[in-house]
């Protein structure tokens, strides 16, 4: 949902600072990695490698990762650090949100046509009867680092935080290269420490204007400063059925077991980690405005910015006090 616009410690001159990128496909969209240092660098071993694992972890499109045996019932697999931490950002932010933010709801994100199970014809006894596999309260993670699930069938996506949770490993391998300077992108998500040394100016990104489906075009403009951001809207992930023509959005609502083609046209958040930031992204495009309100206003390390629908069908913003002060005018 995002467009980088590339401007931002000072003990070199702006001149002594080279700018490092490595561009590539991964998590099924692009990535835009830069990185500034007093030297050429080239990271791409180091990316492939956290890619590698991750996806080994986490991917729901690879048969033979983690997860997908879990999903396909392996009841003996050991999950490793990446997965545990996921799990327990995944349960944090399902019992702030009230479970609008629900990993379980695979079997319904497959059923609706959005992941890579099998589409199927959805009804309301279609819908109950899967909606008895959603819930976080369902699973745990015991004391031999193995997934116990109360109904086997229960099936894992992680794709609402696994993104997200990727680049904070890709943030975290350039804070151990000591690269102070650096702005990270995976299909829009990004992580940004420092500022850009060549120009001397903050990293500034643009936020995408929701209700245009086709191209792209800048809402607004912010300086993102040592955080992570994190986009979810409807606009572009949808499928039309060829045989009724009506549209399916892929924001599924844990409660209801439906899409939930709702007011909210677009949600972004800042977070002090991309995987939270994703989470609570999702979870926004779920829920209800007023209960997202509700929400920030208890919340101290959040901040977001909606763009929503009002009674007349005219779009609108609400943006946090926070969020507001990192706006370029």
């Amino acid at each position: 949902m995002l467009v980088v616009v590339f401007l931002a410690s000072c003990k070199l001159s702006p001149d002594e600072y080279v700018e490092n990128s490595n561009y590539g496909g991964a998590f099924g969209t692009s990535y835009s990695l830069i990185y500034l240092a007093p030297e050429e660098l080239d990271f791409q071993h180091e990316i492939d490698s956290v890619i590698k694992v991750v996806n080994q972890s986490l991917s729901t499109y690879i048969p033979s990762s983690d997860i997908s045996r879990i999903n396909q019932g392996d009841t003996q697999i050991k999950v490793d650090h990446m997965f545990q931490e996921v799990f327990r950002l995944s349960r944090e932010v399902y019992t702030d949100t009230k479970g609008y933010f629900d990993p379980t709801v695979g079997s319904l994100v497959n059923a609706w046509g959005f992941g890579p199970g099998k589409m199927i014809a959805m009804d309301s006894t279609r819908v109950d009867s899967l909606l008895n596999l959603v819930g976080f309260n369902k699973v745990k993670i015991n004391e031999k680092q193995q997934v116990v699930k109360a109904n086997p069938n229960i099936y894992f996506d992680f794709n609402a935080i696994a993104k997200g949770y990727a680049i904070d490993r890709l943030a975290k391998m350039m804070d151990e290269k000591g690269i102070e300077d650096y702005l990270l992108e995976v299909g829009g998500e990004l992580v940004s420490k420092g500022i850009n040394q060549i120009k001397r100016k903050p990293w500034v990104v643009g936020i995408d204007d929701p209700q245009i489906e086709k191209g792209r075009r800048l809402k607004i403009l912010i300086e993102l400063k040592d955080q992570a951001l994190a986009s979810s809207g409807n606009y572009r992930k949808f499928r039309i059925d060829s045989l009724t023509g009506k549209k399916y959005v892929h924001t599924i609502d844990p409660i209801t077991g439906y899409t939930k083609n709702g007011n909210t046209l677009g949600a972004t958040v800042l977070a002090n980690s991309c995987a939270k930031a994703d989470a609570y992204a999702t979870a926004f495009m779920a829920m209800d405005l007023n209960l997202t309100k509700e929400l920030l206003s208890q919340q101290t390390e959040l901040e977001a910015y909606i763009i929503y629908l009002d009674a007349n069908g005219e779009a609108r913003e609400f943006m946090t006090e926070g969020f507001k002060k990192t706006i370029l005018e």
